[in-house]
């Protein structure tokens, strides 16, 4: 069977590098925190959509550039234009960003997150849904969708962080939008490990390479398995939280909340 190979792929969005079978994603927009945009987000879906026909890596780190993981979804590239989205674009966009959960979810290699600074919406998603995740004592992990009007239900959040670290721990971050403390997210089991900035990016591509030089079918059966033996199935979670999002997303309180970010103003959410 014909192979992809890994080593030669250019992605146009993020840095790619495979060294020592593990491939590492470095968001790296720093002067922005590393935000994603339309076109990052699809790019991600595609490269662990692939990962599954190519045997040249068997682990992958993901981070960020300048000492900040991902501030989540663009505010101008991505949230200003769904305020003026239909219905049709609405829907296409929530299931394209649950799509990455997804192609992450189901891709046969261990994801490693290192997490420094700021890691928040889309960011703490693609954190969350990561197999291991290591911290910083700086970082600070937000799901903060309903700061800017939307439901905490986003990209498979309240299927897959209450299984990480509680019901009701899931439910104060989703309903506040608070940021998860270092300390917090350790002792809650959210990360595997905290780390000084200069360590954590060294010591998650140390477990990837030791991962990478074990077992890669019986990992991807391990994977699988976490993946497969919940009660709900991702994908239906998946799907439940699209067209959630995608109905909060024609709310007056989004557009609202864009708005206020623009004008560097606390929005006023009314509730419609």
């Amino acid at each position: 069977m014909y192979k992809l190979k890994a080593a030669e792929w250019r992605p146009q969005h993020f840095k790619w590098e495979v060294k020592d079978r593990v491939g590492t994603i470095t968001l790296n927009r720093p002067e922005r925190k590393n935000p994603l945009t339309f076109e990052s987000y699809a790019e991600l879906r595609d490269t662990f959509h692939k990962l599954q026909y190519t045997d040249d890596v068997r682990a992958i780190v993901f981070t960020g550039e300048g000492g900040n993981f991902c501030s989540g979804g663009d505010v101008h590239e991505i949230i200003g234009p769904l305020t003026k989205m239909d219905m049709t674009g609405l829907i296409a966009f929530t299931r394209m960003t649950g799509n990455l959960v997804k192609e992450m979810r189901t891709c046969p290699q261990p994801i490693i997150s290192a997490v420094d600074g700021i890691c928040a919406g889309a960011g703490a998603i693609v954190s969350m849904a990561s197999d291991l995740r290591y911290g910083t004592p700086e970082c600070k992990t937000a799901f903060l969708f309903v700061r800017v009007g939307l439901a905490g239900c986003d990209m498979g959040a309240c299927a897959i962080l209450p299984r990480i670290i509680g019901q009701g721990r899931a439910a104060e971050l989703l309903y506040t939008g608070r940021s998860m403390s270092a300390d917090e997210g350790l002792a809650w089991g959210f990360f595997n490990g905290i780390l000084s900035k200069e360590k954590v990016l060294v010591h998650a591509q140390d477990v990837a390479r030791s991962l990478a030089e074990g077992p890669a079918f019986a990992h991807a059966m391990t994977k699988k398995c976490l993946h497969q033996e919940w009660n709900l199935s991702i994908e239906q979670a998946l799907e439940t939280e699209a067209e959630a999002q995608a109905i909060c997303m024609q709310t007056k309180d989004f557009e609202r909340a864009y708005n206020a970010f623009v004008a560097k103003q606390k929005p006023q959410f009314q509730g419609d």
